[in-house]
């Protein structure tokens, strides 16, 4: 289903506003790179709250830019064991438009938002599980130091984006969330003047689309908006933004 077929909560005009925000492209054309990001909810006042942070001004990729905690995805990601798996309609979604598709790739790319969000923030996605907990060299150790196993069921696949040919640098994101109750450990120091979040801010989401953001992260905090409103429900469109005959479009996976 394309843009001009979305009707609801003014998601017709998302791709439009997109598209307005295209820069520069004469970079020699490049493909995508898989990435992930995680959105974390904090949904216990009336209003939601989602977690953003600032990157580094030294940043050669949007500096000083609010973002989700999020990454590339590394091999090793398919690689870690889960104490839970992604819901199936997740993972059918996340196997649309893939290149040797699997199911565990697709929790790859879960796993690697949640890896990222503890290198970024601190903040361990999972549950305590039983010793002893193997995993891939790297980040996940920390996570069998903890006693704690990612949990995928907490995890929702709400967004997927491709930047634009031509760019300086290319990414093929998904987007997740998962609520704040979700968070079984926390590392103090992972954000700091020399991290690559120099801070981290909780606000409602109309506030936080205030910050100086990417547009992509705009967009993708009104679908998440959409999804809320809709209490998360599996059944709910998952859209992919990319970019056909020069001008953004939505699609429903």
């Amino acid at each position: 289903m394309s843009d001009s077929m979305v009707d609801a909560g003014g998601a017709a005009d998302r791709a439009e506003r997109l598209t307005r925000t295209i820069r520069d492209q004469s970079f020699p054309n490049l493909k995508p790179r898989d990435s992930a990001t995680l959105i974390l909810i904090d949904r216990s006042e009336t209003v939601p709250k989602v977690l953003l942070g600032r990157r580094h001004l030294r940043h050669r990729f949007m500096p000083g830019k609010f973002v989700f905690p999020g990454g590339r995805i590394e091999p090793t990601d398919r690689m870690m064991a889960t104490l839970t798996p992604l819901h199936e309609r997740h993972v059918a979604r996340l196997m649309q438009r893939v290149k040797r598709a699997s199911a565990v790739k697709a929790a790859g790319f879960a796993l690697a938002a949640v890896r990222e969000t503890y290198e970024e923030t601190g903040l361990m996605i999972g549950k305590r599980a039983e010793p002893p907990i193997e995993t891939p060299p790297g980040a996940w150790e920390a996570f069998a130091k903890q006693g704690i196993l990612p949990d995928l069921a907490a995890v929702h696949f709400i967004a997927r984006a491709i930047t634009p040919p031509k760019r300086p640098l290319r990414f093929d994101s998904r987007f997740f969330a998962a609520d704040i109750s979700a968070v079984a450990h926390r590392v103090d120091g992972m954000v700091g003047p020399d991290s690559e979040l120099v801070e981290l801010v909780w606000l409602p989401i109309n506030e936080a689309r205030s910050l100086d953001m990417p547009g992509i992260t705009a967009v993708v905090l009104e679908e998440l908006q959409d999804r809320i409103a809709a209490g998360m429900d599996y059944e709910h469109p998952v859209p992919l933004y990319r970019m056909l005959h020069k001008r953004f479009v939505r699609e429903t996976l």
